[in-house]
């Protein structure tokens, strides 16, 4: 069983009730909290040998297993606020790799303004570290992936490619997550964890829709694999979101007032029938499969 298949199976055994807003199947969970914020909720799992090698820096474990959950509630339009840390560590590890991994959830906690509140550690056979984050959002500023409608333009932020270079010490887009949630209407955002297909097939599966992606818009890093493996290699870490066409003209005229929203205009979203497409540089079109880092 994959991992899709395997998150789909679960969603069928346990609905969410309230006062869950949404459950399973979004980047974080979503509960009534005040009257004008949510409260979010996610959780990811690093391990060994999946998500970092053997002699990876313990500082950036550290760094990692905070930031993937931060990149979780930025693509919620929310801010992070508290943190559970669980560590599975193998009895050969010293006093120092541990204190180095702290420093690392210590940095990127303060950056953020997050708080440590607990967790629990344990002997493992490979270094594990899982963290549970608390967040909030503004009922008006809460983003989605089910909220794409048609006629919608896609953007990611920043470039893609550079995942599996960068991805022990990237910096989560919750600073642009914010201003697109405070100042524009997105109908729908997700963080590209993945890969840019798998995701992009999670959010039109989400929102019951299909999409056109034009691989000439695609923006790549300067060091960025090529093309054909960058839609697909995954942890880039940045930010797919959609909006209407009106509110896309508005976000476009802010990118080039300021700086502080280094977005890219990929496609656009489409009735569910026409399915989810990459243009080529020729102009044909072809089926985008929905494969990407597997963590299953």
């Amino acid at each position: 069983m994959n991992e899709l298949k395997f998150i789909k199976y679960i969603t069928k055994r346990f609905s969410a009730k309230k006062p869950v807003i949404k459950g399973i199947g979004d980047d974080c969970a979503v509960l009534e909290y005040t009257k004008t914020k949510y409260m979010l909720f996610t959780t990811d799992m690093i391990i060994e040998g999946t998500h970092f090698s053997k002699n990876a820096p313990p500082y950036k474990i550290g760094w990692k297993s905070m930031a993937v959950n931060i990149s979780d509630v930025a693509a919620m339009g929310g801010l992070p606020k508290y943190a559970l840390v669980s560590c599975g560590i193998p009895k050969n590890k010293s006093v120092r790799f541990l204190r180095d991994m702290i420093k690392g959830i210590a940095k990127i906690c303060k950056k953020f303004n997050i708080q440590v509140i607990g967790g629990d550690t344990n002997a493992s056979g490979k270094v594990t570290v899982n963290v549970t984050l608390a967040g909030e959002v503004e009922k008006k500023c809460l983003i989605t992936r089910s909220g794409a409608r048609t006629g919608d333009l896609a953007f990611v932020t920043g470039a893609l490619g550079e995942g599996r270079r960068k991805h022990m010490h990237f910096l989560p887009r919750l600073r642009e997550a914010r201003i697109l949630a405070k100042n524009f209407k997105i109908n729908s955002m997700i963080d590209l964890s993945d890969g840019l297909a798998m995701d992009l097939a999670r959010l039109t599966e989400a929102s019951k829709k299909g999409a056109r992606i034009y691989k000439s818009l695609i923006p790549l890093s300067e060091k960025s694999e090529p093309i054909d493996r960058s839609i697909y290699s995954g942890e880039d870490f940045e930010l797919l979101f959609t909006a209407s066409k009106p509110e896309s003209k508005k976000i476009i005229k802010r990118m080039g007032k300021k700086e502080d929203l280094p977005v890219t205009l990929i496609g656009e979203i489409l009735d569910k029938r026409f399915g989810v497409k990459l243009v080529e540089d020729d102009g044909k079109a072809r089926q985008l499969k929905p494969k990407g880092f597997a963590h299953l």
